[in-house]
């Protein structure tokens, strides 16, 4: 005690004589100290710290503030001070962040200049030397009043840079007419102000995205206050761990939320690619999975490739530049900054010297200059020809437009994009026009008819290449090898041979395109492309030859595969009914409509399917991507779970696999979104959704007559428990044609599988004994990501043995099949048809 003492009598004496001096706690500065080059601050459980920081692979030094606990190889950043006056390193060990004895923080150069500060003005009744500057534990940092903690003078969730974090504010304050912002960075490498920023518009109740302060490009729609969403992210629906709230008064109005998990680690960020992003950490990949992004694709923010850049949604990198031109910058192109755009290799010589170049199938640029008096597309050519600032000009529906400044926001739809658009001819030194690759010129007609003759000529000759090499394949079908069992190892040209050169696409996903194709002996197959496979051959092969040892009547056969080089291909049975979304959802006039009898053969058959990849195989396959497009039909209806060999090739890398899972995330499990590790039940979550479609006939996320959209397994849970109303949930269509006991049965199955926490849902092995009869199932209660309603689970009961009427509580393990347990009788396991 006499030691604690004198420690705390040096400690204020220290603090009159040298205020740089530390006395406070490790997350606290007080009026006249301050941080310099190697110091930082802790938040009081170790959260965040902050302290001068280099971001990625900047030279530059700033103030900021990053997650303590995560991401400790490369610091994640969620504020930033000086971002736009950088300190730089020969200057850093003269610069400090300090908190004056007015009261206000400032980050101060080398010649004691404040290049940032908090710039507040504080009012008399303010004791001076008594303001102290706090970390907390959730990224807040608080400047307050140390004699009065509750006085909040200045705090960074009020004034956030790039980054929201739960808990913190996105404003518009009702006094000043001024929204606060949520503004990117403008590289990776360089946190100063990028172009697109965050913002609440003046009614308080709507966010929009702008660029350069100007242009919106994205809105969130106005929020709705009964559903808790904003009405242009109707994803919020099936949000499982966010929780928004929306507070409005005479200052400000703002919107804030929170985590349900506060075990979670979530961020909210204005990306430089111009995208709103909210993320999460996942502890066993060590890295940042991303929840959702708006907007949705790449090309839909305004700009994104700056001026006479080209976006794309093809592939990586999203921007290329017009022909004829060339990067402004090289060097922040390859830091994915495009926004200085591009710039001509050769100037324009005003005049009839120059040419058109023509781009097909674009989406126009931005902020077209109409002409009127051009009634015709020569008439239009022209008058962009005589202006000597004209770019471009685009000739569409009777209707002539020219751009004379910079071209901003042009797409380049894919050929095969069904909404592809117009031409666009854009204005080229004639020494720019050679062979414009994928486009034509508007050249003199006698380069024409050369290029004409030129062409035929070629034509000519590739038609004798291609029957001669067609002639060729036909001798060469049947030397493919086969290998472990009745696996073939296909050559690549058999299979561009059988398959037409690829030419009948069945379908395609996040892993690639499916083709039709007819092997010699008149089978019919289905060949996958993968795509982004990385692979290497010895691999591919040792993988897919034991996927090819799995088979069961419900599982898709694999009869073969391609790999040589970089092309990996997989060879299946083909389906001749296709797949289960097309008779449910995509059904023409003369379809044949599944009845009851098929859809619950279709249900009980994939059950089967995924209980032996559970539980039979010599390890646990998950597939990962239950859904009606991966259902597929044999000629009598027989279903077959497709892509289960894709969990096994890609791997469990949570981010990659999400990545293709991200337009079906209505059959995403709880456990993908909080980055628990994943087990088997996250398929029988899956499988619960699709089963609701099955008896539904209706997507789970799907429009109601008024227009709003209804997540459809809320309204089928309350029927379920509480009015017992099975026959409420049947599609219409049926007219009521269905096995009662059959339809309960299902009904209540399906809302046990979607239930939030997995120790609560039956592995499929359980559920393909529910299906045949075998256990009867309990009623079920609502899942709380449906309703807030089961808050004591201890005493959930989820099936009884039909021999003895005894009810039997779930249990779970966490292994990787996560079988659940129960007192399953003998006589009950031994009459189980699988």
């Amino acid at each position: 005690m006499m030691g604690s003492a004198r420690s705390q009598t040096w400690c204020f004496l220290f603090f009159f004589f040298s205020f740089s001096y530390f006395c406070a706690a490790a997350d606290t500065i007080s009026s006249g100290q301050s941080l310099t080059q190697n110091q930082t601050l802790i938040s009081n459980g170790g959260n965040f710290e902050l302290g001068f920081i280099r971001p990625g692979n900047s030279l530059n030094y700033y103030i900021g503030i990053w997650y303590k606990k995560v991401s400790v190889q490369n610091k994640t950043l969620v504020w930033v001070a000086n971002r736009n006056s950088p300190i730089t390193p020969d200057h850093l060990s003269t610069s400090e962040f300090k908190l004056l004895d007015d009261g206000n923080l400032v980050v101060l150069n080398q010649f004691k200049i404040a290049v940032w500060s908090t710039n507040l003005t504080m009012s008399n009744n303010v004791i001076m030397n008594s303001s102290q500057a706090v970390l907390k534990d959730d990224g807040n940092l608080v400047l307050r009043n140390g004699l009065k903690e509750s006085d909040i003078y200045w705090q960074t969730f009020d004034f956030p840079s790039e980054t929201w974090l739960p808990g913190g504010k996105l404003k518009y304050d009702n006094r000043t007419k001024k929204p606060h912002l949520l503004t990117s960075w403008k590289n990776p490498n360089d946190p100063s102000e990028g172009l697109f920023s965050l913002e609440l518009l003046p009614a308080g109740n709507e966010y929009v995205i702008r660029w350069n302060l100007t242009e919106p490009y994205w809105t969130s729609g106005a929020w709705n206050t009964q559903n808790q969403i904003f009405s242009g992210v109707p994803e919020m629906r099936l949000n499982y761990i966010y929780n928004f709230s929306y507070i409005q008064n005479e200052n400000e109005s703002y919107f804030t939320y929170s985590v349900y998990n506060s075990s979670i680690t979530s961020r909210f960020v204005m990306d430089f690619s111009g995208q709103i992003k909210q993320l999460t950490w996942t502890e066993n990949t060590q890295n940042w999975f991303l929840f959702w992004s708006q907007p949705r694709t790449q090309c839909e923010v305004y700009a994104f490739c700056g001026p006479f850049g080209v976006c794309s949604q093809k592939g990586f990198p999203f921007c290329t530049c017009m022909e004829g031109f060339e990067p402004r910058s090289s060097k922040d192109w390859n830091l994915n900054d495009f926004s200085g755009g591009c710039v001509r290799r050769t100037s324009l010589e005003c005049g009839d010297k120059d040419q058109f170049y023509t781009m097909s199938n674009v989406k126009l640029p931005a902020k077209p200059q109409s002409l009127p008096a051009a009634a015709s597309a020569d008439e239009c050519r022209l008058a962009c020809l005589n202006n000597c600032s004209c770019n471009a000009y685009a000739y569409t529906s009777s209707k002539c437009s020219i751009w004379d400044g910079n071209m901003l926001s042009l797409q380049q739809f894919a050929a095969d994009e069904n909404d592809g658009g117009p031409d666009l001819y854009l204005r080229l030194a004639a020494s720019e026009i050679k062979k414009p690759p994928g486009g034509k010129n508007n050249g003199s007609n006698s380069t024409g008819i050369i290029v004409g003759a030129a062409v035929g000529i070629v034509a000519l000759l590739c038609l004798v290449l291609v029957l001669v090499w067609r002639w060729r394949m036909r001798q060469s079908i049947g030397t493919s090898k086969t290998v472990e069992g009745s696996l073939v190892a296909f050559t690549y040209r058999d299979l561009q041979s059988a398959t037409k050169n690829f030419s009948e696409k069945l379908g395609g996903g996040g892993f690639g395109s499916v083709f039709k194709g007819i092997l010699p002996d008149s089978t019919g197959i289905a060949v996958k492309k993968l795509e982004g496979l990385g692979q290497g051959e010895k691999q591919f092969r040792s993988e897919v030859s034991t996927i090819g040892t799995i088979q069961h009547v419900n599982l898709v056969r694999l009869r073969g595969f391609c790999s040589e080089g970089d092309k990996r291909l997989l060879v299946y049975d083909y389906m001749p009914n296709s797949s289960l979304d097309s008779h449910m959802f995509r059904q023409q006039e003369d379809d044949k409509m599944l009845n009851w009898k098929t859809r619950y053969q279709i249900a009980l058959g994939t059950a089967r399917g995924l209980t032996y990849l559970h539980e039979k195989c010599r390890d646990c396959i998950i597939h990962c991507d239950i859904k009606p497009e991966n259902i597929l039909l044999d000629a009598e209806f027989c279903p077959k779970v497709a892509d289960f060999g894709l969990a096994k090739l890609i791997g469990r890398d949570f981010s990659r696999v999400l990545t293709t899972m991200r337009g079906t995330r209505g059959y995403l499990a709880p456990e993908w979104i909080s980055g628990v590790a994943i087990t088997a039940k996250a398929d029988v979550y899956s499988y619960g959704m699709m089963l609701f479609e099955i008896i539904s006939g209706r997507r789970n996320s799907d429009h109601s007559e008024d227009g709003k959209i209804m997540f459809f397994p809320t309204w089928a849970a309350r029927k379920i428990t509480e009015e017992e109303d099975a026959l409420a949930l049947l599609d219409s269509r049926l007219e009521g044609d269905v096995n009662e006991e059959e339809l309960t049965r299902a009904c209540k199955v399906a809302c046990w599988c979607i239930q939030d926490d997995e120790s609560h849902r039956p592995s499929m092995g359980q559920v393909v004994q529910i299906l045949e009869g075998i256990l009867e199932v309990n009623s079920p209660p609502i899942p709380r990501t449906l309703q807030v309603l089961v808050e004591n689970e201890e005493n959930i009961h989820f099936y009884s043995d039909t021999t003895s009427n005894r009810s039997s509580q779930v249990q779970s393990t966490s292994s990787t099949s996560s079988h659940t347990k129960s007192s399953i009788s003998s006589t009950s396991l031994k009459s189980q048809k699988d």
